[in-house]
């Protein structure tokens, strides 16, 4: 998605800054929410419509799964919620606190149906065929037909214990313990939370992408953008209640100190010396985090469970907090070595995760980094670039614009309408009139790759400069949004306008449709902007390519892709693909996934689970950085895009595809240079 941090603080009329950090009170709600309808591309005022679908996002945020709340209680808390939008402007938020307690009151009593349904007379039935997409099934009229569908979904829990080797007895504790979780977690639910949960509702009543960031929420946000943090650089995860240490992060205080591992289970934490040791199971992951991270050079103490052979020890680890560069997560390339003709040439993979940046003169930013791979890859004499964007779900627009223009010469990248139809849409373009490579290329993508990675697969397919491969689209999110923050109570991420790439395209729903698609579990109807409530509609404008983009000769020249071009590498990408037995994998589990449809059935599901483990006897491995990054650069689809890199750059010096090895070498990232940009 698409973020631009806006240099403004909303005020909250007579409330102070001091008030403001005590946290969210129902007197910052109405001023939020006008904060919201003031920018918005579609929404400037209060009418029905919102506030009916404010309420439908808000019961569905409270029970997404629709195994809690009855058609009842979800007519009973639309009642409730009636005028909501002009009782928040007078201050009053009781309507929410009561809707909490309906809810809270239908938590307790699903667990005590668990409780009793995973008794001493329960059997597990695998003969259970269970429909999970709460969107295509209606709320269920009574408690007792809730019941009903509750044991079949209980059944679906134990199974995915027992799948993975635990007894009866174990898969019903675990079980059991989740729904207590759910209840601990909901009785220490503050006003704060609740209310931050109905400003997110009323955001997502605008569209998907707006929402609105609590303070620990928009402190996750930050860290994503900016690609650092104060910690001790582990990567933490919630499992059965406990917070498991995933992976370290080279660097860190946790890896540096030799004595955190992965897999450990980190079951209390101390501010340091003196301080007591608090206990953390069954905590909120993100409570255990927030105690965990802490200012640079600050002591944090961590008492560790680890397995230790068939028992398992204490151990407490003092560790001093620092500052961790999210590595993993910032421009990368690797190198692969291709045959054109009778000469063995590099083919540079560029992996970008995001389009990160801190908005700060020289700090961190995914286009500088990407400049200065390229020059890298210049300097070795690649034969040809691959630009994987095919995880990469958007970020900084600027930095969007700004690697779009590293391809080609200078001219309009995307324009951005407004709210405002009296004002003309924002012209955004590339200014650097530097071409800083400027051979053959090809931009991976998936049907997650979202927003600015939709703006540069689709602003390089528009200048006909880069060959788009991968799923048959991308995500299809054509909308911009604008983070505001607020005095030290979170901030608002509102849709702003429209993008259009410079061939005058939206990307909303239709996304970027590659030249060339390769096989994909992805490839599925469920995921997209399309299947979002209350997504914008798409838009054309006319096109504004830029005549100053092209060079036509000298070093920065680059070729302009034609029709026949690409049919030829689209001809040897499926014959390769037709002979692949890693995408006939693919297509095995996509018409397997396509004929099950939504509903579960356990039986089968048990089975393919007992195969899969026989298959994959090294899934719980943690890998190393090196076989992260071979395990990566080895998915068929990596390997594919570097063919077709390798086929482009054949065409391109008038080389026969005859003479390019029809199934290229696999590479393995062990043979190959592989490097990250630290800032």
């Amino acid at each position: 998605m698409i973020k631009i941090l806006l240099p403004l603080l909303l005020t909250f009329g007579m409330t102070s800054y001091a008030q403001a950090q005590q946290g969210l009170a129902c007197k910052h709600v109405p001023i939020i929410q006008k904060g919201f309808l003031s920018q918005h591309i579609n929404y400037n005022d209060y009418n029905e419509t919102l506030e009916k679908r404010l309420v439908d996002q808000y019961i569905k945020r409270l029970d997404p799964s629709k195994l809690y709340l009855t058609a009842g209680d979800a007519k009973e808390i639309s009642t409730l919620m009636k005028g909501i939008l002009k009782r928040t402007q007078t201050n009053d938020c009781s309507p929410i606190m009561k809707s909490y307690e309906i809810y809270s009151k239908r938590v307790l009593q699903r667990a005590d149906f668990v409780k009793s349904f995973l008794g001493d007379k329960y059997k597990f039935n695998k003969n259970v065929k269970i429909n999970l997409d709460s969107d295509k099934r209606k709320r269920f009229s009574s408690v007792d037909k809730i019941n009903n569908f509750h044991k079949d979904y209980i059944h679906f829990q134990v199974s995915n214990y027992l799948a993975s080797d635990m007894t009866l007895d174990e898969a019903k504790s675990k079980v059991l313990k989740s729904y207590e979780r759910v209840t601990k977690k909901l009785s220490g639910l503050s006003e704060e939370d609740k209310l931050s949960d109905y400003l997110d509702s009323f955001a997502r009543s605008l569209d998907p992408h707006s929402s609105y960031f609590s303070r620990d929420a928009m402190d996750n946000f930050r860290i994503s953008m900016e690609l650092s943090l104060e910690g001790i650089g582990a990567t933490l995860k919630s499992e059965d209640g406990f917070t498991v240490v995933e992976s370290l992060i080279e660097g860190g205080a946790a890896a540096k100190s030799g004595e955190v591992q992965p897999k450990d289970k980190i079951i209390a934490v101390s501010q340091g010396e003196g301080k007591p040791m608090e206990d953390v199971i069954d905590m909120d992951l993100s409570d255990v985090v927030k105690k965990i991270r802490g200012k640079k050079d600050t002591p944090v103490h961590l008492t560790i469970l680890r397995k230790d052979g068939d028992a398992a020890k204490r151990v407490v680890v003092k560790l001093k907090r620092s500052k961790i560069n999210l590595e993993d997560e910032a421009a990368s390339i690797t190198y692969h070595k291709r045959t054109i003709g009778n000469e063995e040439k590099l083919i540079g993979l560029i992996n970008l995760p995001s389009f990160y940046s801190d908005g700060k003169r020289n700090g961190v930013s995914a286009a500088a980094d990407v400049a200065k791979l390229l020059d890298e890859a210049n300097a070795k004499g690649v034969e040809g670039i691959v630009l994987d964007l095919s995880s990469n779900g958007g970020g900084s627009l600027d930095d969007a614009v700004k690697i779009s223009g590293l391809f080609f010469k200078e001219g309009n990248v995307v324009k951005q309408s407004t709210s405002d139809p009296a004002r003309p849409p924002t012209v955004l373009a590339d200014i650097n009139p530097k071409v800083n490579y400027s051979g053959p290329l090809v931009v991976l993508v998936s049907r997650v790759s979202a927003s600015a990675s939709e703006i540069v697969s689709g602003v390089l397919q528009d200048y006909k400069r880069a060959v788009v491969v991968g799923g048959d689209h991308t995500f299809g999110k054509g909308t911009i949004q604008s983070v505001v923050p607020l005095a030290s109570i979170g901030a608002l991420k509102v849709t702003v306008g429209m993008f259009f790439t410079a061939g005058g395209y939206s990307t909303q729903h239709r996304g970027v449709i590659s030249d060339i698609a390769f096989p994909s579990v992805l490839a599925t109807d469920d995921i997209g902007e399309k299947t979002y409530d209350y997504s914008l509609p798409p838009k054309r404008i006319d096109s504004f390519v830029s005549s100053s983009a092209f060079v036509n000769k000298g070093s920065s020249q680059w070729t302009i892709l034609d029709k026949k071009t690409i049919a030829q590498l689209k001809t040897a990408s499926d014959k390769r693909i037709a002979a692949n037995d890693k995408f006939a994998e693919v297509l095995k589990d996509l018409e397997k996934n396509q004929k099950r449809g939504k509903v579960i059935d356990l039986a089968e599901v048990m089975k393919e689970k007992e195969e899969d483990k026989k298959d994959d006897k090294n899934k719980d491995k943690v890998l190393t950085k090196e076989e992260k990054l071979k395990k990566y650069t080895e998915r068929a689809e990596v390997q594919e895009a570097i063919n077709v890199a390798t086929d482009l750059a054949a065409l391109q010096k008038k080389i026969p595809l005859t003479m390019v090895p029809s199934s290229a070498p696999q590479a393995s990232a062990t043979s190959t240079d592989a490097k990250a940009v630290k800032n």
